[in-house]
């Protein structure tokens, strides 16, 4: 069995851990330094957290690397607002006691693309900082929102993308979503 600390089941490898030490079988071989190997991922070096309002410089500190164009003190109080809002959430993955990426989601009541339910839950933004992708960390930070939503009694979850986004229409396609439909917006000034 291959233990790592991106594992996306650690619930369930834990369950067959407690198994196997209650009731002595196992159908897979548990290594014998496991309790430190599973220590290590349970721990804070490579854990996800529902931020709180304390967390809003660090959630800011990692969205302006994906939205460059806004201000970062607005970033700030724009989080602050979000995690105290009971229809919205916010995750932050940590590495090594660092925080390396976030994700965003709320419930949208509007009608949502391609959707049939109401609330859906909509993931608003997912960042994970260069040199710890391709490691699953986006893909559990999006199982988090989704677990959420789920708790929030959401059937549908939904998300967007530019259209020139291929790094992120690559990375929703991966992970189950499927495209609703591509639109153009317009405005004028009144």
């Amino acid at each position: 069995m291959i233990i790592c600390p991106g594992l996306q089941k650690a619930g369930a490898v834990h369950e067959l851990y407690e198994a196997e030490k209650i009731t002595g079988d196992s159908l897979y071989k548990i290594p014998n330094n496991f309790d430190k190997m599973y220590a290590v991922m349970k721990s804070d070096k490579y854990m996800i957290k529902r931020a709180k309002i304390e967390d809003a410089e660090a959630l800011a500190g990692l969205a302006i690397q994906m939205w460059t164009d806004h201000d970062p003190e607005d970033l700030t109080e724009e989080f602050r607002q979000v995690v105290t809002n009971d229809e919205a959430v916010c995750f932050i993955k940590y590495v090594d006691g660092k925080p390396i990426g976030f994700s965003q989601c709320q419930l949208r009541r509007d009608y949502v693309e391609g959707t049939e339910s109401s609330p859906v839950g909509y993931l608003e933004g997912i960042f994970v900082a260069d040199g710890y992708r391709a490691r699953g960390y986006a893909a559990e930070l999006l199982s988090e929102c989704e677990k959420w939503a789920r708790e929030k009694g959401c059937t549908e979850f939904a998300s967007d993308c530019e259209i020139g986004n291929i790094d992120s229409l690559k990375f929703h396609m991966a992970l189950g979503f499927e495209e609703a439909n591509r639109i153009i917006c317009f405005k004028k000034d009144l």
